[in-house]
């Protein structure tokens, strides 16, 4: 595949043995372990090693001892490097401190661990992954009980427990795989057949199937391939074809993202760009894909290209009010960063908005009480009241899939929309920073922006604090909030006023906070 950015960058190669080593063996001063939306992630080293594994397992070990959790602990990770080696070592300390681990012997995306918890086969799960990050990062994820990711309570818990383990390891307990596996510590279990059988009863196989609409998969070197594979099988799918399935931890098969570092990202043009090409050329009538862990989804189209997250939520959230019959008093869930097209399509049908932090944790309690018609936020994360408390990019695409065999052409469904009811314009912005800038963001607080009335012509109707600050105008938006993880402030804007509107709020906005 020839990355489309050829000539002007070239791909790094990632030396296997070198990462490998650096996990193993990183030296001193390992970063803290500090959890973001919903886990802890670091470049293979020092930022992420085996004792960072060792100590979050023990600090899952540690609750789930103090508060009396029972249940298994599934074990697992998607197909990067030290995925499969993270999950051993879990495994071990889970066991080494009388706990029981399920630990199949293949890649987990990250909703069939959410899936299993909520079917009752499992109390928790720890999961190696780094989402479409670098193929030199690593992470692990907790998910609680409720099966979506864990909150800003419990993640400061494991935080706690877990450096403590850092600074004296020699509290960590750990039991030998194959021990652990003849004390019946440690078992393994079918994990694609349920799955695949209960996304049955959310996506509408058979009108796939009688469309005859003709669909590539693209799993991006991912956990999902198992499962795509699974369920083309299972629902006699001709006419969808998984194109790449290729694994392989360097993805260097994989196109260059923007900057000359490859990442696994579904929504992303450039490692996007095989898929793109391959609906214009009419190969294919729809393209869909999943990143590693397959929690964020991508579509392609003949007449859209590539599906920005936030056009197909827009589409999905209007196919699923009109065909799925929701019930009155639902909502549409969104993060702070989505687009308001999705407000709009709502209140039309008589359905509320609730709008959240970024992070799908904070979609948890929505999904299991059955508040949402569809939670989704503009990252490409999606899932429905009924199905996982986790966002999963599988659901997303057979459901794409589902309405482009239905309707018609994802993208031409999209123009539809904004013909009704407006054409936003919409970007993110990630600006380089440092901690004292990401704290000086942190630090305010809506009041401190009373003199703001006027932005870019518009009038301020209200100011939000919760998640960095968002700044609501009559017909626009935009909010500035520091990563988790990173050293970068993220301003966000949408309006329905044009391009050149949306750039002068940029403008405005950035101005006024000094990013």
């Amino acid at each position: 595949m020839v990355s489309p950015l050829a000539g002007t960058l070239t791909k790094e190669r990632i030396d296997i043995n070198k990462l490998r080593e650096a996990f193993l063996h990183p030296g001193e001063d390992i970063a803290p372990v500090k959890f973001g939306t919903s886990g802890h992630r670091g470049q293979l080293g020092r930022g992420f090693c085996a004792l960072h594994a060792l100590a979050i397992a023990q600090a899952v070990a540690q609750i789930h001892l103090e508060d009396k959790i029972s249940g298994p602990i599934l074990c697992g990770g998607d197909t990067r490097l030290m995925s499969k080696t993270t999950a051993e070592l879990c495994a071990e300390v889970l066991a080494g401190n009388g706990l029981t681990v399920i630990l199949p012997d293949m890649p987990l995306p990250t909703p069939v661990f959410s899936f299993e918890i909520i079917s009752g086969r499992a109390s928790a799960c720890l999961n190696g992954t780094a989402s479409h990050n670098p193929p030199q990062d690593m992470g692990l994820k907790y998910n609680p009980s409720h099966g979506g990711p864990a909150g800003g309570e419990l993640t400061s818990r494991i935080e706690k427990y877990a450096n403590e383990y850092l600074k004296n390891p020699a509290g960590i307990k750990r039991l030998p795989l194959e021990q652990a596996r003849a004390k019946g510590l440690v078992k393994t279990t079918d994990v694609i057949t349920p799955y695949v059988q209960a996304l049955g009863k959310m996506v509408d196989f058979a009108a796939i199937k009688k469309a005859g609409l003709k669909a590539a998969i693209h799993p991006l070197g991912g956990a999902s391939l198992s499962f795509y594979r699974a369920i083309v099988k299972h629902y006699q799918l001709e006419n969808v074809k998984i194109v790449n399935e290729i694994q392989d931890p360097t993805f260097y098969f994989i196109p260059i993202d923007h900057d000359g570092k490859i990442r696994m990202d579904p929504s992303s043009v450039y490692p996007m760009k095989p898929l793109i090409d391959i609906v214009k050329s009419g190969e294919y009538d729809f393209a869909g894909a999943s990143d590693p862990d397959a929690d964020r989804f991508g579509c392609a189209t003949k007449q859209g290209g590539l599906i920005s997250p936030n056009h197909a939520l827009c589409v999905a959230a209007d196919y699923l009010i009109k065909n799925r019959s929701p019930k009155p008093g639902m909502q549409i869930g969104r993060t702070l960063g989505t687009t308001m097209l999705l407000d709009r399509i709502a209140q039309a049908a008589g359905f509320g908005i609730d709008e959240v932090n970024v992070g799908f944790k904070y979609f948890v309690n929505g999904i299991v009480s059955g508040r949402y018609i569809l939670a989704g936020e503009e990252s490409a994360g999606m899932s429905l009241s009924g199905w996982t408390p986790e966002k999963d990019g599988i659901l997303a695409v057979c459901l794409l899939l589902e309405i482009a065999s239905k309707q018609g052409d994802i993208g031409a469904l999209y123009e539809k929309l904004t013909a009704k009811y407006g054409n936003p314009s919409y970007t993110r912005v990630d600006v380089p920073t440092d901690e004292a800038s990401k704290n000086r963001v942190k630090s305010f607080k809506k009041e401190d922006l009373k003199d703001l009335t006027e932005v870019a012509g518009e009038k301020v109707t209200k100011v939000r604090d919760t998640d960095g600050i968002k700044v609501y105008l009559e017909d626009s938006w935009f909010l500035v909030r520091p990563s988790g993880t990173e050293n970068i402030l993220k301003f966000y804007a949408e309006t329905f006023r044009g391009e050149a509107h949306l750039h002068a709020i940029i403008e405005a906005g950035r101005k006024y906070f000094g990013v």
